[in-house]
């Protein structure tokens, strides 16, 4: 106890010292530099960016970037540790975490040591306030400033690089979403998946993509976007290859949740990550364009499942104990958006508006003159300069507890790193339900949950119901056999969707064979032979087998139910669950389902580019929304399959520009330091609403229509009044 006390007092009579020292060096370069530079950058006019002759670049007294920490001092540029302190002030341990002394909580009244502690606090607070309002500032005069760089920066070749870059990544989130979904009905045969199993399969992703945007969310705005973003995609990737060839149900299914986990990242880090790089009159167009990336994920996705999945030639298996079928070759292309972005992402730099929001000038400046520098190479003009010298910062909090984790043990830097950063990640989501955000943040978690929920049921509920069209459709062309009696007979082709009651089969031969959907009810087979059956939906109820010989076969027992079996003989079954070969057109027909519903929603992704930036993005949220509400009633109408997948496609297409403007409001209506927290915020909340709306619409598959319509267009509707009560972010600096 006494050496952690030692180790206290010791950590804060250093952190004292350097803090003192940092503040003494600072007032002397401040003197020096006074007269030499006071008020250069702010004396430069920024307008020459609204001249329409673009060639006409000013360029700064020295042609080049120059460091200057006057100026810094002046503008707020620096942060300082000590601000607000004289040399005599007492610096404690949580002073800038804003903890107040324990002397605060005395009685007023109190004289000698106790009146000067409670004076000393109420000193603390109001530096710590002044620095509050500082930061606000420095945020204000940021933005604008920032804006007007990137004016000067100009939209060129390294703005289109980072769209094709972000749009990998953008591009795995769509994949990550499909992959479970058509690799279900071949998987749940390999692993012998009962149907809560299947369920969990199917919802685990979700999950996984709900804390991964959370968890990213919040450590991109502390640790940078570009370091997350690699960080998720590596995880996705790993365990997305590590799934392809694990054989167990638990770890397939635990392999899924992480890869979900690192994905879930993607969505709220590409959008923010990319609109740091964005002009004001260009953010809206070129992050719609960037949301067409989530469709070609999808397309790739159902492209691939389309070529792979029904090619059962595409396995091999080592014995009974290990299986590499096709939808396993499936999952692990399914990897490579991943495993590309991340290659591509390593040639990026990071968003200097992150730089900046840290205090990291010297870093952003770089990144800004190569933003610069890139695009007027490519418009021809590299003679031109970049003519910034000095970038607003905004006054940082932490300093101290960065002085603080370089000294003493690893294992307590370590330590002391991962606490201070748990609070400043959890400080930054409870700072988005503070006041000035908590009205924004509840309605866009509305606008949010009600899309989610509406989007995810439906667009999993439409395959649902085209696959009950198809059974009903398949069992009424079911073909009945009553008493027929057949006798030395060899079976050597595929029996499929027949009923045979009361039939009697001697001396019959069953030979390398198929029978799907076949059903034998009260039938006798006497001296037969099955040899290489592979069956799929295939039962004997109440039949009796005498003198038979199964050789080589899947007819487990359960497939026999109340069947007697006198004298017969099974040699050699087949070991586990066997893929099931009853669905291949079945199966061909879903993939092309998502492939027609994922392809619908192009136009709905241009018509949002277009238009995004002249009609506003609440007009483009809510406008869309309403005609998905209105479209939802055509279901209706969808009593056959073509107008079941008609109807997709027109939902589809419709609420993706819904999609494209919520996303650019999210991203608009947060400030830079707040943005990837509140986005991977809502969009968890996104992924719960998802897992709500899948498990009550599929519900009533088979059962009516009317209660999955009117929850999906109740949803919709509350949606779009409630996004016309937000804010309108079109024409504004981002902050």
């Amino acid at each position: 106890m006494d050496d952690g006390y030692r180790d206290r007092t010791a950590f804060i009579r250093g952190a004292k010292d350097i803090a003192k020292e940092v503040k003494r060096q600072a007032a002397k370069k401040v003197g020096r530099s006074v007269d030499k530079v006071a008020d250069e950058y702010t004396k430069r006019s920024y307008s020459r960016f609204e001249e329409d002759d673009d060639d006409d670049y000013p360029q700064p007294q020295d042609g080049y970037y120059r460091s200057d920490s006057r100026h810094n001092e002046d503008e707020g540029a620096n942060s300082d540790s000590t601000e607000g302190h004289d040399e005599d002030d007492e610096i404690y341990e949580g002073e800038y975490q804003g903890i107040p002394r324990a002397e605060s909580g005395k009685a007023d009244g109190l004289g000698g040591p106790q009146a000067e502690g409670l004076a000393a606090t109420g000193a603390q607070f109001r530096d710590f306030g002044e620095l509050a309002g500082e930061r606000r500032k420095d945020r204000e005069e940021l933005a604008q400033q920032y804006e007007t760089i990137l004016q000067e920066c100009g939209h060129g070749r390294f703005q289109w690089t980072l769209y094709f870059v972000l749009g990998l990544a953008l591009m795995a989130d769509g994949v990550e979403i499909f992959v479970v979904g058509f690799v279900l009905p071949s998987a749940e045969k390999d692993m012998c998946l009962s149907e809560p199993n299947k369920g969990m399969l199917g919802l685990i992703v979700y999950l996984g993509m709900m804390v991964g945007a959370f968890l990213w969310g919040g450590l991109a705005d502390r640790i940078g976007r570009r370091q997350c973003l690699l960080i998720s995609l590596s995880i996705n990737s790993v365990f997305a290859f590590f799934s392809s060839f694990v054989q167990g149900y638990s770890t397939f299914l635990l392999c899924r949740l992480l890869s979900g986990v690192g994905i879930g990242g993607s969505i709220p880090i590409v959008f923010s990550y990319y609109s740091e790089f964005l002009a004001q009159e260009k953010r809206g167009e070129h992050l719609s364009w960037l949301c067409m990336f989530w469709m070609i994920g999808g397309i790739y996705a159902s492209a691939m499942a389309w070529a792979i999945i029904p090619h059962y030639g595409w396995s091999f298996q080592m014995g009974s104990a290990y299986q590499f079928h096709s939808w396993r070759v499936f999952v692990l292309v399914c990897a490579f958006p991943s495993v590309f972005a991340i290659a591509a992402l390593t040639t990026m730099p990071e968003s200097p508006r992150f730089f900046l929001e840290n205090g990291k000038h010297d870093e952003a400046w770089m990144v800004l003159k190569q933003v610069h520098d890139t695009n007027m190479r490519a418009k021809g003009y590299p003679e031109r300069v970049f003519s910034v010298t000095n970038i607003k910062t905004v006054k940082q909090l932490d300093e101290l507890v960065e002085i603080g984790a370089d000294t003493g043990a690893w294992h307590r830097r370590w330590r002391m790193r991962l606490t201070s950063l748990f609070h400043q990640v959890w400080g930054n989501f409870l700072a988005c339900f503070s006041p000035e955000y908590r009205r924004t943040t509840l309605m866009m978690m509305a606008v949010w949950f009600t899309m989610s929920f509406s989007y995810y049921g439906l667009t999993v509920w439409f395959p649902d119901m085209i696959k009950y069209m198809q059974k009903q459709d398949y069992a009424m062309r079911t073909k009945l056999f009553s008493r027929e009696k057949v006798e030395h007979f060899t079976f050597n082709f595929t029996l499929e969707n027949q009923i045979h009651r009361n039939g009697e089969f001697f001396n019959n031969k069953f030979i390398n064979m198929k029978m799907k959907s076949m059903v034998f009810e009260d039938s006798l087979f006497e001296e037969c032979y099955f040899e290489d059956i592979t069956s799929s939906n295939t039962f004997f109820r109440n039949c009796t087998f005498i003198n038979t010989l199964f050789y080589n076969t899947d007819l487990f027992k359960y497939r026999f139910v109340n069947s007697r079996l006198l004298n017969s003989t099974f040699l050699h079954n087949k070991e586990g669950c066997m893929l099931d070969f009853s669905d291949d057109n079945n199966a061909y027909m879903i993939y092309f389902v998502s492939f027609l519903g994922t392809l619908a929603v192009l136009p709905g992704n241009i018509v949002s580019a277009l238009l995004m930036d002249k009609i506003g993005r609440l007009r483009m949220l809510a406008g869309s929304s309403v005609m998905s509400c209105i479209s939802c009633f055509f279901l209706w109408f969808g009593s056959n399959e073509s107008a079941m997948i008609a109807l997709l496609c027109l939902f589809g297409g419709i609420s993706i520009a819904s999609w494209n403007a919520l996303d650019v409001l999210t991203v608009e209506l947060y400030p830079s330091d707040k943005r990837t927290t509140a986005f991977g915020f809502l969009n968890a909340l996104c992924k719960l609403a998802a897992v709500l709306g899948i498990s009550i619409f599929t519900s009533f598959v088979g059962i009516t229509k009317a209660v999955p319509i009117m929850f999906a267009s109740g949803a919709l509707a509350a949606g779009s009044f409630l996004a016309l009560k937000l804010p309108e972010t079109r024409g504004q600096v981002l902050q």
